[in-house]
């Protein structure tokens, strides 16, 4: 049976998270141990761009963790425990994080998969770059495997965050590339 075929069985067809049954997909929690459908979880489509993009959180269609968080199965308490922390500064998420019991494993797996503050893109002076930052770069830049260099004051709109946060992607000249964010300044 395929991983797909054991999460939508488990799931019983719905959102393990919100339990919506509409635009399902299988999703892998990031950091996880292994492979196995035990890794992934079924998510609606709110729920993963909300998961995958923290600047459109709803604040109130996370409440549904309420439920959620006490279920059985790892990869979806790991999702909670993770999207809670997300929501910390909301009474009710520190609340429900306060009642949560997690595995020492699962605790683990959940915590090596949360990004700290020292795992977020910072400008030259430090400043936190998020999606859709404008930003400038400081110095001349020579771009790996051309003879383009990408010139001082040159300003990169609309930039992505990547999973390395040393990096961050924006288009140069209607290119796309990866960019060291030490190397610019958020404007």
């Amino acid at each position: 049976m395929s991983i797909e075929s054991i999460v939508k069985q488990r799931s019983g067809e719905q959102c393990e998270l919100c339990t919506s049954t509409e635009g399902l997909s299988v999703y892998e929690v990031p950091a996880s141990p292994d492979a196995t459908a035990g890794s992934c979880v079924m998510v609606c489509e709110k729920c993963r761009s909300e998961i995958e993009d923290a600047e459109t959180l709803d604040q109130n269609h996370w409440r549904c963790l309420n439920d959620s968080m006490w279920s059985q199965e790892p990869a979806v308490q790991v999702m909670a425990y993770r999207m809670l922390n997300r929501l910390a500064s909301e009474t009710w998420a520190q609340d429900l994080l306060d009642m949560m019991y997690l595995e020492e494993d699962t605790r683990q797996w959940a915590e090596k998969g949360m990004l700290s503050d020292e795992d977020k893109p910072r400008d030259v002076n430090g400043v936190e770059l998020k999606k859709g930052d404008d930003v400038t770069i400081i110095k001349d830049l020579p771009v790996k495997g051309s003879s383009m260099v990408i010139k001082q004051g040159t300003a990169v709109r609309g930039i992505s965050v990547t999973d390395d946060p040393k990096h961050i992607q924006g288009k140069v000249n209607g290119q796309t590339m990866f960019i060291i964010a030490e190397y610019c300044r958020k404007k």
